[in-house]
């Protein structure tokens, strides 16, 4: 079974952990930087790039000029974007839930006397149209 990178703290282990991640879901890749930095950037591979296979997200870090840190700092924002998404998907279950209960829950004894009298008085006014016309 594969392990986090030791790089990967316990409170960060933990945070994957209640996420339902598992280390070998993460593929980990180190490539070489773009833009300014010169002959420094073009010969060492300090970006990593993380994805995580089932969801499909991915997290390119290339803040630091340190490979280490810059893992770090990657392991931390894939962290938090599993966060995110995973809070937006309980709460859109949430709010599903909720307009199905609010659609099916029954009418309180208010509101339907209330129903009735609407009813009553368009009734009533729908009442005055019939019978004086010409043919309509």
């Amino acid at each position: 079974m594969a392990e986090f990178p030791d790089i990967v703290e316990a409170p960060l282990r933990a945070r994957f952990v209640s996420l339902g991640v598992r280390p070998e879901e993460v593929t980990e890749r180190f490539v070489r930087g773009t833009g300014a930095g010169g002959q420094k950037i073009n010969k060492t591979s300090s970006t990593v790039w993380l994805r995580h296979e089932p969801t499909g997200l991915d997290v390119r870090c290339q803040r630091e000029r340190s490979q280490a840190v810059n893992r770090l700092l990657a392991w931390v924002e894939l962290a938090d974007k599993l966060e995110r998404r995973f809070a937006e998907t309980t709460a859109a279950a949430r709010t599903a839930r909720e307009l199905i209960r609010r659609q099916t829950r029954q009418k309180s004894r208010g509101q339907k006397v209330r129903m009735i009298a609407t009813k009553k008085h368009r009734a009533r006014i729908k009442s005055t149209r019939r019978g004086g016309g010409d043919g309509w």
